[in-house]
């Protein structure tokens, strides 16, 4: 059985709903933890707001390209970030840890809408190239804000780690 460009389309609009499912999980457990860093709070539910978009906007790429969202993949994702949230509520470090794990995934997500947009050019899907292109804008700009707010992020972590009866972890 021969695989079409549509089918690899798909499959891959599949794949990056549920990578949407699980940023979702992990943007709404990193807010939820965050209680001394406004600034990123307030990054961070900016962008749980555009995840939300973004799985609106691969729904109806899926419909309207003859597919739909896969409950197995979905709950995968969100499976995955459930323990990821867990493992992060253990570190001394989280807030830190959390935005480097962020500025990874968003890169992920870079590479994924990559391939999409290639995927769909290939198959001449014009709609789904552009939803695509319209998310691949947003990732990148998460993952540049987190990269230009690290430092910035570490100082302040540092600083109240070091002063006592401040909490420095979330």
């Amino acid at each position: 059985m021969t695989t079409t460009y549509q089918d690899n389309l798909l499959d891959w609009l599949r794949d990056a709903h549920a990578m949407e499912q699980q940023a979702e999980t992990l943007l709404r457990a990193q807010s939820s933890r965050l209680e001394n860093y406004p600034v990123l709070k307030s990054r961070i539910d900016q962008h749980l707001e555009e995840t939300l978009g973004q799985q609106r906007l691969l729904e109806g790429a899926l419909t309207q390209a003859g597919g739909d969202t896969s409950l197995l993949k979905d709950l995968a994702g969100k499976a995955m970030a459930l323990g990821q949230g867990l493992v992060g509520m253990t570190m001394t470090d989280e807030v830190v840890k959390g935005a480097m794990s962020g500025y990874v995934f968003e890169n992920v997500e870079i590479a994924s809408y990559t391939v999409l947009i290639a995927a769909a050019e290939s198959a001449g899907d014009v709609r789904t190239r552009g939803v695509c292109e319209q998310i691949l804008k947003q990732e990148v700009a998460m993952a540049q804000w987190l990269l230009d707010h690290l430092p910035e992020l570490t100082q302040a972590f540092l600083a109240r780690d070091a002063t006592p009866g401040l909490t420095a972890r979330r």
